[in-house]
């Protein structure tokens, strides 16, 4: 079942919680634009891998809340629309970054080889990347063109 319900990190209630089975349920707050799951607390295993493969500044954001989950900046690729990310250099030096995705022109098809064969259709754009702040989450969603403005 998926509902909205209070964010654990940040008190938003624009908080979505999906149920994946009875012991795993996702949390991605539309208010804050941080992401938990109930696999994601200190000393999971899952949190260990998470850990190797995260980039160092998603890592300094992390913050464990009252019940022990640990929520972490998310991160959105929409291949034709664009991305979100958090940007920055430490805790207090950061913001949500958005881009724009473009086609892939045909003369430079060869730098988007796909591992699976052809290429890709589409890029991100970094010259039309854009800042908000943390609780301007949903505008950078909006920036890109997955929630309507």
């Amino acid at each position: 079942m998926d509902n909205l319900v209070i964010c654990d990190r940040c008190g938003s209630d624009a908080c979505y919680k999906q149920e994946v089975s009875l012991d795993v349920n996702l949390y991605w707050c539309y208010g804050c634009g941080f992401t938990s799951n109930t696999a994601m607390k200190m000393d999971s295993e899952f949190l260990k891998e998470q850990m190797e493969i995260l980039p160092e500044l998603y890592k300094s954001l992390m913050v464990e809340d009252e019940i022990g989950k640990i929520w972490m900046p998310s991160m959105v690729n929409i291949p034709n629309k664009g991305m979100v990310f958090a940007d920055g250099t430490n805790p207090t030096n950061w913001r949500w970054a958005a881009v724009l995705a473009t086609t892939v022109k045909e003369e430079e098809k060869e730098k988007f080889k796909l591992k699976s064969g052809g290429y890709a259709e589409w890029k991100m754009d970094m010259s039309t990347i854009k800042h908000f702040d943390e609780r301007d989450y949903i505008e950078a969603l909006s920036y890109i063109g997955i929630l309507p403005e």
